[in-house]
């Protein structure tokens, strides 16, 4: 059977991260006997440069109709690139947002634990480094304020803005479902995370998130405030097993998430609809200060991969093969330079490499 993946290299770092993933999926292929159709499109500001929009509408079409799509990075340095001078609908971004819509990327799923080689690098305090930790963040992609209405006026005699969240039972009660799904192949526990005690959206979101959970009374669940959460990932985040929040909340608190691992570059992320297809990609940007300089981290891509072959594919012992390659370059110390730590780093394509040597069945 032939795999169609459509790869969005991007722009900064992306070609470069996207091109190791790409070797890491043929060489799973030649180990495990499948064979992977690559076709990449332009996204971003790449696009913008080409064809006056960060994606185009042939381009979505190639992606909708893919098994699976490889994301790099998209857009630049905000304050300098010729990419912001444009209206916000055209910058490099927007892209991201409508090709998660027009797929109907409702659900993103963002691992984020702690290697224990890498642990000297967490900056949370020793005891909860040591302890480790491994969770899931469940984020709700296309509702929410992100995708509500936006204006600004004139009101008495001064700017006024507005933006809008609006949730419908329907998106809160399928992505947690999604999430509801996870925590019952982990270690059966999800946590609500709302803001019940301001806002109307947050209270709806709770009695969804319950009703569901009637459904899974071998998961528990538990709510928790978003501001007393984003404390709790810094005390002590190994209490958490999938953490499930609207748009906004999910956005802030997975990146604070990926910074007590240590290092942006080795977290994956996916973004799921009702179907099998999906968007991977790294968490991190385009980190338009190294392109082109063979630094890059491509350790999150290649765990992208790892997701997609798992989530899309439902290949789930070529996807362990990834995960565990990669466990075994870092446990016999290569690391690239944003988790060196002292070490001598090795390149993007070098790094590429070790995890492709060590992937067997």
């Amino acid at each position: 059977m032939e795999y169609r993946i459509v790869c969005i290299p991007g722009d900064g770092i992306g070609p470069e991260i996207v091109a190791e993933a790409v070797k890491v999926l043929q060489k799973v292929g030649e180990v495990f006997g499948h064979s992977f159709a690559f076709e990449d499109i332009l996204m971003g500001g790449c696009s913008l440069d080409v064809h006056g929009v960060p994606l185009t509408d042939e381009a979505l079409a190639k992606a909708q109709a893919a098994d699976a799509v490889l994301l790099g990075a998209v857009g630049g340095n905000v304050g300098t690139s010729r990419w912001y001078q444009v209206a916000p609908n055209l910058r490099p971004e927007a892209a991201l947002l409508r090709i998660r819509k027009e797929m109907g990327l409702f659900a993103n799923i963002r691992p984020a634990s702690l290697y224990p080689e890498l642990a000297s690098a967490c900056p949370l305090k020793a005891e909860a480094a040591e302890r480790g930790f491994d969770l899931v963040m469940m984020r709700e992609l296309t509702g929410g304020v992100y995708f509500g209405e936006h204006s600004t006026s004139e009101e008495n005699g001064e700017r006024v803005a507005k933006d809008v969240m609006t949730y419908s039972e329907t998106e809160i009660r399928r992505i947690a479902v999604k999430a509801f799904e996870i925590a019952r192949k982990r270690r059966g526990k999800v946590t609500s995370v709302d803001k019940a005690n301001v806002l109307d959206t947050s209270r709806l979101w709770r009695k969804v998130v319950e009703d569901v959970a009637k459904d899974y009374p071998d998961v528990t669940l538990e709510h928790m405030l978003v501001d007393n959460c984003a404390m709790q990932l810094v005390r002590d985040p190994a209490q958490f097993d999938v953490i499930l929040t609207e748009n906004m909340f999910g956005d802030i608190l997975s990146d604070e998430a990926s910074m007590v691992t240590g290092s942006i570059g080795m977290l994956p992320s996916a973004s799921l609809g009702a179907g099998k297809s999906g968007l991977y990609e790294p968490i991190h940007g385009s980190a338009p200060d190294i392109a082109g300089k063979g630094i890059a981290n491509p350790l999150a891509t290649i765990l992208s991969a790892a997701m997609l072959l798992r989530y899309s594919l439902d290949l789930d012992a070529e996807a362990d093969a990834v995960e565990r390659a990669v466990k075994e370059m870092l446990a016999e110390g290569f690391r690239t330079a944003d988790i060196a730590a002292g070490a001598v780093p090795v390149g993007t394509e070098e790094m590429g490499r070790l995890v492709r040597e060590r992937i067997r069945r």
